[in-house]
């Protein structure tokens, strides 16, 4: 039985040690700075500085009091990367409320699935979503109170006319609200988390330090770039944390490769935060593309949300320096870890060693495993563990059979000697041909960095002989053929070059565009899903 992983030395402390002063909202820097943009959408130029992000959630405060919510109770919001999103966040923090942010991506069924299981009273929904906005109305009978941004449509209030009539003063009561935010349901229907109010009123110094000042050096003078969707955890909530230290936060409509090395010219963008496949794009523009734009401002780039190729990794350190920072987390919060580029190039493909919660690697029975053995990842929570909103099911699968304190959310790694946490894939992808566990992150860590290839899905299909066989699916870059035979013998050659010949795919198939979602997220069930439908066709 191997050790548990303890926090390396970034650990948890008080917040009150060697921080100075914290701010926990940015109405605290209204009287300093009331009219430094708190936000600026990186294409329309459209800002909203300090002062007016506090009147407006002081208003939708005093709105959604009017209609009856109180601590506890839960608003929808439905939308695009809008500059609205954050007086909308704010409003919510500053009256005890849940915000459940919805995917603008999902269908009305699947949208509405949210707004009924979050037991949500308010929905705002921007114009853009209106068509299936619409479609959700009467799907949604026990959230009576919807607004619609940017214009309206039958069946919604103006956003901005209800808000016109109250004052832009604080309610009597402040506590700090929560985000409730949904798995994205890549292996299953979303789940929500929900974590128990604090106590704490908005304005109040934190019980712990926070994250974005003391590791990632976030302060005022800072500008913060969010090249991900809002209603994501990673865009919305750094961003939020962003703007608790009186930062500016730059937020692009929607993330295209040249126009994130344009903003970051363009705003002297000090900070941001991006996904592996982003780096994907943006390693594999020619250095030319990537040399014209100065961002000499850029003091940190963060990545998360997925395995990142260790050769695309390794690039972006050459290309930017020594300034690329991972983090491993979720949006459960099933503990963190955290590497620099300097930790990165001597533990080449870690996401690093835990700053918060000890780590356990198990078996499928919660036997600690040796080290250098891959297993399910377990995390211990300091701060108290998550539960799936009304599904025990899922919050009971998601504890360690005796550890209830220890929590996983899918994920299969090992760690080093060191502490150094590496990722293999998420559980429900594991691939298991002939015995052998094959974890389909590295096959596609491989695949990804060939010229041919933009994207790439790998996933485990039926065999009668191997239990699984290892099947490919492939989104060809421009000016290469998909379907190609030649292609699929080529690629499979390359994986052969560089990988085991049992992780080498059987089978190399194309499709114009995958699944991804825009966080970075590979929507691979329902792909996978599709293949074994075919499947069962010609049986």
């Amino acid at each position: 039985m191997g050790p548990a992983i303890s926090p390396g030395p970034l650990t948890s402390c008080s917040s009150h040690n060697f921080l100075g002063r914290v701010e926990m909202y940015p109405g605290n820097f209204v009287k300093e700075q009331p009219d430094k943009p708190a936000v600026i959408m990186a294409g329309s130029g459209e800002m909203q500085t300090y002062k007016e992000l506090d009147d407006r959630s002081a208003q939708l405060a005093q709105m959604l009091h009017s209609v009856g919510l109180r601590r506890g109770d839960n608003v929808a919001l439905f939308a695009e990367n809008d500059i609205r999103y954050f007086e909308i966040f704010w409003a919510a923090m500053r009256s005890g409320l849940y915000l459940t942010t919805i995917n603008r991506y999902l269908s009305a069924d699947e949208a509405a699935y949210l707004v009924n299981d979050s037991g949500a009273d308010v929905l705002i929904a921007s114009r853009a979503m209106a068509e299936t906005a619409t479609t959700m109305l009467t799907l949604i009978p026990g959230c009576k109170t919807r607004l619609m941004f940017n214009g309206v449509v039958e069946g919604f209030e103006v956003y901005d006319d209800a808000l016109a009539g109250f004052p832009a003063d604080p309610l009597a009561d402040q506590t700090r609200g929560e985000a409730m935010l949904y798995s994205s349901g890549t292996t299953g229907r979303p789940k929500g988390i929900k974590r128990q109010l604090s106590g704490l009123k908005v304005d109040d110094p934190p019980t712990y330090e926070p994250l974005v000042q003391r590791l990632f050096q976030i302060e005022q003078s800072s500008v913060y770039l969010c090249p991900a969707p809002l209603y994501h955890a990673a865009g919305l909530m750094w961003s939020a944390r962003s703007q608790e230290m009186g930062a500016t936060v730059v937020v692009m409509e929607k993330f295209d490769a040249e126009g994130f090395l344009a903003t970051i010219e363009a705003q002297r963008i000090t900070h941001t935060q991006v996904v592996p496949t982003m780096l994907v794009r943006l390693i594999k523009f020619p250095e030319e593309t990537r040399q014209k734009y100065d961002l000499s401002s850029l003091k940190m780039v963060i990545h998360a949300a997925a395995p990142c190729p260790i050769e695309v990794k390794k690039k972006t350190i050459e290309w930017l320096g020594p300034i690329v920072t991972e983090h491993y987390s979720s949006t459960e919060g099933s503990g963190m870890t955290l590497i620099s580029s300097q930790e990165w190039l001597s533990h080449p493909g870690s996401v690093g060693r835990s700053i918060q919660g000890e780590i356990h690697i198990c078996d499928e029975d919660g036997v600690e495993l040796a080290v250098g053995e891959p297993g399910i990842i377990y995390c211990e929570t300091p701060w108290g563990a998550f539960e799936y909103f009304g599904d025990p099911e899922a919050t009971r699968e998601s504890r360690h059979p005796v550890h209830d304190s220890w929590t996983k959310v899918g994920d299969i790694g090992y760690v080093d000697e060191e502490g150094y946490l590496y990722l293999s894939d998420r559980q429900a992808f594991m691939i298991i041909s002939g015995g052998v566990n094959i974890y389909p992150a590295e096959i596609e860590s491989c695949l990804i960095m060939h010229d041919a290839v933009v994207d790439v899905a790998v996933f485990g299909l039926p065999d009668d002989e191997m239990g699984e066989y290892v099947h490919a699916v492939i989104q060809p870059a421009e000016g290469f053929e998909g379907g190609s035979t030649e292609l699929a013998a080529e690629l499979r050659e390359f994986a052969r070059e560089r990988l085991a010949a049992y992780k080498v795919p059987r089978i190399v198939d194309f499709q114009d565009e995958l699944p991804r979602l825009p966080t970075g997220k590979l929507y691979k069930r329902p792909l996978r899903a599709e293949y074994l439908a075919k499947m069962a066709t010609h049986d």
